[in-house]
């Protein structure tokens, strides 16, 4: 964490990033990277995200907090849950998910979002 105080927006993030389904915004502040992911009706990690990352499950740790929409998630053990507005997730290596119904899922994220769609 830096010792000045700073204040950004997600409305002027410092990266944008696109892929296919969803898009990311990225702030860098108080020494760290925290990111916006809006992901839309139909976005899957195996289906979107796999065929870049080259592998089976997705690797990146995550700490999340959902803004909105309903988020699908399964372990590489099998257990699964969902994640609604409010929820906040610590996921770690090795889960798929996918967006559920019609709303885009809008998370932050504290952890992994600065790899997300390189």
């Amino acid at each position: 964490m830096t010792a000045q105080a700073e204040q950004k927006s997600f409305g002027s993030p410092d990266e944008t990033r696109s892929f296919s389904h969803g898009s990311l915004e990225l702030l860098k502040i108080g020494g760290a990277e925290i990111g916006r992911l809006t992901l839309e009706p139909g976005w899957r990690w195996s289906e979107h995200v796999k065929p870049v990352a080259g592998t089976e499950l997705c690797e990146a740790p995550h700490f999340q907090y959902h803004v909105s929409g309903t988020l699908q998630i399964v372990m590489a053990d099998g257990s699964e849950f969902t994640a609604r507005p409010g929820d906040v997730t610590a996921l770690p290596q090795g889960h798929d998910a996918w967006v559920v119904g019609d709303e885009p899922v809008v998370v932050v994220d504290w952890y992994g979002a600065s790899n997300y769609a390189r």
